[in-house]
């Protein structure tokens, strides 16, 4: 998480970096912030315009087009390699994205596949559009890519962020193509060749929660007789909740405590796989056993130790 970085700080970030900078117009205070916050900042994302033509390019990007008004970026990397300046805030480039890719870029790991739209990217990115007509045949000339590769490290380096904080808007919002013709992990590539780093790694596999059947069985029995909501076994709420999500418990009983809701709502899961005797570990009683508990995390995604 970090504060944006401020319009002078960005002009001496990107000339240190060795690129050529234009400021367009009062850049410095073109933005949309009366439409929403700017920040905190994670990540810069790179944008294709689709339209030729620099002087063009970097009007529709300041000033945008019906439906959307600019700016559209905070700078417009043109085919020469020069960097247009064109606003400082909140601009209108990257949409509603997916948190699981947020997630990925604040931890700088592999980025997921994109198949959600829900969270303001407008909010935690830089944007950089590149001019380019993103039909995979207009051509990207190596001095624009080194102003890409410049650009995303000058602003990793300002906040000391490595590669994996460089991502492309394809990668961020499902549908949308760019940039194409080249490939965002050759780039993140380059930007951590330039920095010094290293790129972004795979994803963590995440851990599957563990249920102690003894602490669950004694919870079982001993919360129901209890007034209030003790919480004897913190394991008890991932049963709860996996109960919750087969339909079984409603949603306010979730609280941790092995009460007379759980019981009855455990049976029902007991019921659901047949138990209909007495004997123990048969009957649909309400308390786990290691067979009808292990059914339902084999559903739900948690394991059972004895």
């Amino acid at each position: 998480m970090a504060p944006p970085i401020g319009a002078d700080q960005l002009l001496r970030a990107l000339r240190g970096e060795g690129l050529h900078v234009v400021e367009v117009g009062a850049w410095r205070s073109r933005n949309r912030n009366h439409m929403g916050p700017w920040g905190a900042v994670h990540g810069v994302m790179i944008h294709h315009t689709v339209t030729r033509g620099t002087a063009h390019t970097v009007a529709m990007c300041r000033d945008g087009y019906s439906g959307l008004p600019g700016p559209l970026c905070h700078g417009v990397i043109a085919k020469d390699g020069t960097v247009h300046l064109v606003g400082h805030g909140r601009a209108n480039h990257a949409g509603l994205g997916d948190p699981d890719v947020l997630r990925a870029v604040i931890a700088e790991t592999r980025l997921p596949k994109d198949d959600e739209a829900t969270v303001d990217g407008n909010r935690a990115f830089y944007g950089f559009e590149c001019e380019n007509y993103g039909d995979g045949e207009d051509p990207w000339p190596d001095v624009q890519l080194d102003a890409i590769e410049r650009v995303s490290a000058a602003l990793c380096r300002f906040h000391d962020w490595g590669a994996g904080s460089v991502l492309g808007h394809l990668e961020w919002q499902p549908g949308k193509p760019d940039p194409k013709g080249f490939g965002m992990d050759w780039m993140r590539e380059r930007v951590a060749g330039r920095l010094g780093t290293a790129v972004p790694g795979p994803l963590p596999v995440p851990q599957r929660p563990r249920v102690d059947l003894s602490l669950l069985v004694a919870a079982a029995l001993a919360d129901r007789y209890r007034p209030g909501a003790p919480v004897s076994y913190a394991g008890t709420r991932i049963v709860e909740t996996a109960l919750v999500d087969e339909g079984l418990l409603s949603k306010r009983w979730s609280d941790g405590h092995y009460g007379w809701e759980t019981v009855a709502a455990y049976s029902r899961w007991q019921e659901r796989l047949g138990y209909k005797g007495r004997a123990p570990g048969q009957a649909a009683d309400g308390t786990p056993g290691m067979t009808s508990l292990k059914r339902l995390g084999d559903r739900r995604g948690f394991d059972v130790a004895a």
